[in-house]
């Protein structure tokens, strides 16, 4: 072969690089600044909930617990240290703390046992219409829901004044169609708890019924059909396809709905003012009197976190009832 022919060093193929070679150049390790940064990047995103979090939540349940901790009145300089006391005398007769507080803790329940059932049961009822297809859905779903954009200031006054046993229109019309025209709704009861009941469902029905909504929206159409074609009847489909579907979302309005009606204080305290005696003051009321009214802050928070720890058993019974049954 002449020179003039032979592939010139230039012109000569470099080799293929071998599979572990290849795999090692493929797979570099990013630098250590990069892996830092991929590491922070979400904590960064999260500051600021974390931030808010910390000074609005973590930072005053440990400030509310120091203050049952100690003998905390706001207008005295000095707030010994009392230990457990506050909340030991919570379960001590003799004090003067333990009876207002588990009179207000009974309050809270009767209201608690009557509003739960009704805010599930109507609600449902009327998130199965508004699932309708009929003229004038969304009038309806927007009358419902209405009330539940007014403040509890704006309920609580008008339905004082609409349930006043002498100016009240509640009675005036109950007299026109021939009903007794003089019921002590605000005054006596159990006609005040019928008041604060009714007045609350009324006023918080839509925000159920919205959640049930979305739930009923959420049911795959084929499973109606198909329990159609087996022959279920409207009874049996709400009871096998419907239940079963809301399951979470029941347990979630459940949950929500008995911490609403434990927390219930602006009903009472603007339309009964816990009247009569202390017949409708709830245990809200209670803690707010007691450490607003009475400057009585340790007792007040040791009463918040007795409430509070009700609150979680409650809950965790409520999260077990509606668990997921695995078949046997």
């Amino acid at each position: 072969m002449s020179s003039s022919t032979r592939p010139t060093t230039k012109e000569v193929a470099a080799p293929p690089l071998a599979p572990d070679r290849l795999e090692v150049s493929t797979t570099r390790r990013a630098p250590s600044g990069r892996r830092l940064t991929s590491w922070a990047t979400p904590w960064l995103f999260l500051l600021p909930y974390l931030v808010l979090f910390g000074t609005f939540v973590v930072a005053p349940i440990v400030y509310g617990f120091w203050i049952s901790l100690h003998d905390y009145d706001y207008t005295l300089p000095g707030k010994p240290w009392v230990g457990l006391r506050n909340y030991t005398n919570l379960f001590d007769s003799d004090s003067i703390t333990a009876g207002p507080f588990w009179d207000g803790m009974q309050a809270t329940a009767i209201f608690t046992v009557f509003s739960v059932p009704l805010l599930l049961i109507v609600p449902l009822a009327v998130a199965i219409v508004m699932n309708q297809r009929f003229r004038g859905r969304n009038l309806f779903r927007a009358v419902y829901f209405a009330p539940y954009v007014l403040g509890v200031a704006v309920i609580g006054v008008l339905w004082r004044f609409l349930l006043d046993r002498n100016i009240g229109i509640v009675n005036h019309y109950m007299g026109v169609v021939g009903l007794p025209d003089d019921i002590p709704w605000l005054t006596s009861v159990p006609e005040a708890w019928v008041a604060l009941v009714g007045v609350t469902v009324w006023w918080t029905l839509g925000f159920n019924a919205v959640i049930y909504l979305a739930g009923l929206q959420d049911i795959p159409a084929e499973l109606y059909e198909a329990a159609k074609v087996d022959g279920a009847n409207a009874w049996q489909r709400f009871r096998n396809v419907t239940l079963p579907g809301l399951r979470p979302v029941t347990s979630f309005v459940t949950m929500v709905t008995i911490i609403a009606s434990v927390n219930m204080f602006g009903q009472s305290y603007l339309m009964t003012l816990g009247q009569p005696g202390t017949e409708t003051r709830t245990v809200i009321y209670t803690i707010t009197e007691t450490g607003l009214r009475n400057f009585r802050m340790g007792d007040a928070a040791a009463m918040s976190y007795v409430l509070t720890l009700f609150l979680m058993v409650l809950s965790l019974a409520v999260f077990w009832l509606f668990r997921e049954k695995k078949a046997a």
